[in-house]
């Protein structure tokens, strides 16, 4: 295994000191010619010489999009998606997921402060996935739970229009599995829905899961959680000791 980036972070130096070696030139002779997958991001640029490269030759050339699907197909997924707040929120559920024992496989799209990576793997075979929604990369994922925190005009390189980013959002709902939930914003269209879906809040109390009683001591809250048909007590979030890194 080996990789490249355009700059040295403390991401490559923690892969390089566990024994990858990463380049940081676009260099022919770096790069191994015995892989079985390249696998790229949509940060590398269409005529980069190592990408063409590996396209030219032959090589299976696929995108980090696709091996997350690979992954993912056969697991219980909670995706969760959002113009804004999928890094933080994915980061809560795969923390509450390992903290409590229950177990599962995390990628994030930051640095989670507790654990200082974002990925680890379970012997559960469930996933929580940042779903990405540049390239339209969370299309092709399968979720059992999807959550969808905002979807405001982003990415218009990609999707030109605010209509085109709130249609792409409408099908990531729509690929929910049957039968699987699909939590949302408060106030987003009616069009982003799924066999069960329950919209979310902090303190709109319309909304069919949001927060009451809410108070703020020792540089976090402490909330009352009023879901359809019950209520849990006496929540405690310590957002303010949280940080995340966005990579």
């Amino acid at each position: 295994m080996s990789g490249y980036d355009r700059t040295e972070t403390a991401i490559t130096a923690q892969l390089e000191k566990e024994g990858i070696p990463v380049h940081y030139n676009e260099d022919l002779d770096s790069i191994p010619k015995d892989a079985d997958y390249v696998v790229y991001t949509p940060a590398i640029p269409k005529d980069h010489k190592e990408l063409l490269f590996y396209q030219n030759e032959g090589y299976v050339v696929v995108k980090r999009s696709d091996i997350l699907q690979v992954i993912s197909e056969g697991a219980f997924n909670i995706c969760v998606a959002g113009t804004h707040g999928k890094t933080t929120t994915s980061t809560m559920v795969a923390h509450l997921l390992r903290h409590s024992g229950y177990g599962c496989n995390a990628f994030l799209g930051g640095i989670s402060a507790n654990y200082g990576t974002n990925f680890w793997s379970s012997d559960n075979n469930v996933c929580v996935i940042e779903a990405d929604e540049y390239d339209r990369s969370f299309l092709k994922l399968s979720p059992d739970v999807a959550v969808v925190t905002a979807t405001d005009a982003d990415h218009l390189d990609i999707y030109e229009t605010e209509e085109n980013v709130k249609e792409a959002f409408r099908q990531f709902a729509a690929q929910t599995k049957r039968g699987g939930l699909l939590l949302k914003k408060s106030g987003l269209e009616r069009e982003i829905v799924a066999d069960r879906t329950f919209s979310y809040s902090i303190q709109d109390d319309t909304a069919q899961v949001h927060a009451t009683n809410i108070r703020v001591h020792d540089g976090g809250y402490s909330f009352d959680a009023v879901l359809p048909g019950k209520r849990i007590n006496d929540i405690r979030l310590n957002m303010g000791a949280c940080t995340m890194w966005k990579i």
